[in-house]
């Protein structure tokens, strides 16, 4: 008997102009969704239809809609009457007080989409009445009047996040300082305080990645105190990092050429952080080969 298909799941995201849906879309995609913006209400069907026919490759799809769509928005109420019947969905809005937005429209020194010859307020109060049956009818409704983008982020994120989410992938990196240090690094750790099994005959051909290079590295005094309390130091980082909605981060270990000590330190390293709830870890050797 074969599995039933996945429905996809449909989220609208709308709401008031300056209440922050780009950073809430930015949110979603950060979380795996497929995020489409600014896009006409009558383009929702055959999104979704696309998504059907796609399967599990489009699991989660988001569409941005608002009063950008000019006289096509006025559909939106009767497209999502319409997606609710045999479809996953969900709508978003997000809203802010009258305050907040002149606020905002003031920093970014722009006029409001429906202010037409009027005033700022003039186009918060027609958008408000315009939006107001959308609101009424509504999954979930975030006020942002008090938050940044960051806390409207980390919002969004809790709200959509599921089981299989991660909060920050992090990338741990052995590299040379012979060829510079990563400029995309978040945090760099230096493994030249250990002997260089390149001084080693033996040694010097293999790399970290042998396991008679990895046990000399890793026997060495010194070695295996650095990797249990560096993780330990990272272990804060990392969960500071995914309450401030950093899903990246690149960790790098350097020796001198990238061949030896630091690949073998960064494959225990990366094995001690995947133990961390929310981190999902890869392993790259920038400069192995190099020599």
């Amino acid at each position: 008997m074969s599995d039933a298909p996945q429905q996809q799941e449909v989220l609208i995201v709308t709401g008031m102009s300056g209440a922050g849906r780009s950073t809430a879309a930015n949110a979603l995609e950060d979380l795996g969704w497929y995020v489409v913006d600014n896009l006409p209400p009558q383009m929702l069907r055959p999104l979704v239809d696309l998504a059907e026919h796609a399967g599990s490759t489009l699991p989660r799809i988001a569409a941005v809609v608002d009063v950008r769509g000019r006289d096509f928005f006025s559909d939106l109420q009767g497209m999502i009457q319409s997606l609710r019947e045999g479809t996953q969905l969900r709508v978003l809005f997000l809203e802010a007080t009258d305050a907040a937005l002149v606020r905002r429209f003031e920093a970014v020194r722009r006029p409001h989409p429906l202010q037409g010859d009027g005033t700022l307020l003039d186009g918060i109060s027609a958008e408000r009445a315009r939006l107001r049956p959308i609101r009424e009818s509504s999954d979930i409704i975030i006020d942002t009047s008090d938050l940044n983008v960051h806390q409207l982020a980390t919002a969004v994120q809790e709200r959509f996040k599921t089981a299989a989410t991660a909060g920050v992938q992090v990338t741990v990196m052995s590299f040379g300082f012979k060829y510079g240090a990563p400029a995309d690094a978040d945090l760099i750790a230096d493994g030249r305080f250990l002997p260089n099994p390149f001084w080693i005959p033996e040694l010097r051909p293999h790399t970290g990645l042998d396991d008679d290079v990895s046990e000399y590295v890793l026997g060495q005094n010194g070695a295996r105190e650095f990797l249990d309390q560096y993780a330990k130091a990272l272990e804060p980082v990392l969960a500071g990092y995914q309450r401030e909605n950093k899903r990246h981060a690149t960790v790098a270990v350097g020796c001198t050429g990238g061949k030896h000590r630091s690949v073998a330190l960064v494959r225990e390293l990366a094995d001690r952080l995947a133990s961390y709830p929310g981190v999902v870890v890869s392993v790259k050797h920038r400069d192995l080969g190099r020599e």
